[in-house]
């Protein structure tokens, strides 16, 4: 009977951590859209809510915004995507870090310069806090042209 009952909550214990873990990877995914869009849109007030002040934002071409800055960037569109694809995607959970990776194809057209298009690939490192799942960390290299 013992055994039996170790054994029932044994398997309720499995069942919620993965049940739990699931609910993670989905929450992260719906975040990473909302910050997605609101990178085309420049909306403040949504990338402010995704993000912690923290943030280290990586460009691939090895500059580093803080929080701040990325905001202030896709707001003004100095940093300025009209559209964003993001594939490939994976979601690695521990504890309340997410690792997410992706390939990121975007159309551009930055303040001031011409129309463009990027190709790179992303890691994100997301924090689960008592708000939801923030971003802390980005890092972009550049890849080869994927559409």
């Amino acid at each position: 009977m013992i055994k039996k009952l170790l054994l029932t909550l044994s398997l309720i214990t499995v069942t919620i951590v993965f049940a739990q873990k699931n609910n993670d990877q989905q929450s992260v995914a719906e975040a990473s859209e909302k910050l997605r869009l609101a990178m085309i849109s420049g909306d403040k007030a949504i990338l402010e809510s995704l993000i912690l002040p923290e943030l280290t934002y990586g460009h691939s071409g090895g500059h580093i915004d803080d929080a701040k800055e990325f905001v202030e960037k896709l707001v003004s569109k100095r940093s300025n995507f009209l559209s964003i694809e993001n594939t490939n995607q994976s979601i690695q959970i521990v504890d309340k870090t997410a690792i997410v990776r992706n390939h990121l194809y975007a159309q551009t057209h930055d303040l001031g310069k011409e129309q463009g298009e990027v190709s790179l690939d992303i890691l994100y490192v997301w924090q689960k806090t008592k708000n939801g799942w923030k971003l802390l960390a980005r890092q972009a290299v550049k890849a080869e042209k994927k559409k």
